[in-house]
């Protein structure tokens, strides 16, 4: 088969691969779309090596339809189906207690399992067992399946911090995974959203998003609007969605007293984040992380797609064929895009 095969950071090429082989249990499916994560750009650039292997094929937001069921009751062959990513063991400690996201032997398409830049994928019996393959509804597309990952991302960083009726929420950050947070951040009753980017073409697609401010941080006063925009209290939710350090302290300047601050985006190990624990003890801040996804999350997210609740059409801008992976790559870390989808027809 084809497929853009990771060589090592900043090595990656259209090659012809050994086609997937399959065990007892196991699915093949033809990807019909994946779209390019900002992790997928980091571990291209070897800013992200955790669970990475050379030579590998990488790429875990995707949908396609089945080809071989594997014996699997439930399957056809042509059935259209999306893929929750991480694969939980079931058994750990963590996994017991409810947080599947970080167990302790996860496995995950795109890292430990060969992903979806490449025209078939093997889903392994386990993630069939663990029920984390789910039917696309007919009207959802396939590049609109792959965003159901993404999406299910950011319901698991709102969920840690509980965005209410009324909240005032500012995002830092408006690239995808910013404009997720704001149409989440809407559907959940934000009264009003504050969004800082330095591009202006993404400040207007954060407008578009939903966003009532979006403001230019290089230019102008970030905390004088947030306060300015209420009472000189300062935001009830705020969320990092940008992987740079330095933002973290500004984010805990900017919120009430027992806001809460949400560190979503990856950031890279080199980095360092300089804190005021002080603003933390005395304002009674909560300051929390968010890593991946879970199989419940997941099929909400899928339901609020096809639902209509989301709209995620919107940033969907690129769109290149599989042979120019490449090219895909290098579009969606240069800022241009908003959403870039690699499609096989």
């Amino acid at each position: 088969m084809k497929a853009g095969l990771l060589r090592a950071p900043n090595d990656l090429s259209f090659e012809i691969v050994p086609d997937p082989v399959l065990a007892a249990g196991d699915l093949l499916i033809r990807v019909r779309a994946a779209t390019v994560c900002g992790t997928d750009i980091r571990i291209f650039r070897g800013r992200k090596t955790a669970g990475i292997r050379y030579p590998s094929i990488i790429g875990h937001e995707f949908a396609g339809e089945i080809v071989d069921t594997g014996g699997n009751g439930g399957f056809s062959c042509g059935a259209a189906v999306a893929v929750c990513p991480a694969i939980p063991c079931g058994y750990c400690d963590y996994c017991k207690r409810g947080y599947e996201n970080i167990c302790q032997n996860l496995t995950a398409i795109g890292y430990e399992l060969d992903g979806a830049f490449a025209e078939y994928i093997r889903i392994p019996a386990r993630a069939i067992q663990a029920r984390n393959v789910f039917h696309i509804p007919e009207n959802v597309s396939w590049e609109t399946a792959a965003l159901v990952e993404p999406l299910s991302c950011v319901l698991n960083g709102q969920e840690k911090i509980g965005i209410d009726v009324g909240d005032t929420v500012v995002v830092l950050g408006s690239g995808p995974i910013g404009l997720l947070h704001i149409k989440l951040a809407r559907l959940s009753g934000a009264h009003r959203i504050i969004v800082s980017e330095p591009s202006a073409s993404r400040r207007e697609a954060a407008i578009s998003a939903g966003a009532d401010i979006a403001i230019d941080p290089v230019n102008e006063d970030l905390r004088a609007i947030v306060h300015a925009s209420t009472n000189g209290l300062g935001a009830d939710k705020l969320i990092v969605a940008i992987g740079v350090a330095k933002l973290v302290n500004d984010a805990l300047s900017l919120v009430r007293h027992r806001g809460s601050v949400s560190l979503f985006a990856g950031f890279s190990s080199a980095e360092m984040a300089t804190m005021d624990v002080n603003l933390i003890h005395y304002n009674e801040l909560l300051v929390t992380g968010s890593f991946g996804l879970n199989r419940l999350q997941f099929e909400k997210s899928l339901d609020m797609i096809a639902s209509g609740r989301v709209e995620v059409d919107s940033m969907l801008t690129h769109r290149f064929e599989l042979k120019d992976i490449g090219i895909a790559l290098q579009t969606a870390e240069g800022g241009s895009a908003v959403k870039v989808a690699v499609i096989n027809a």
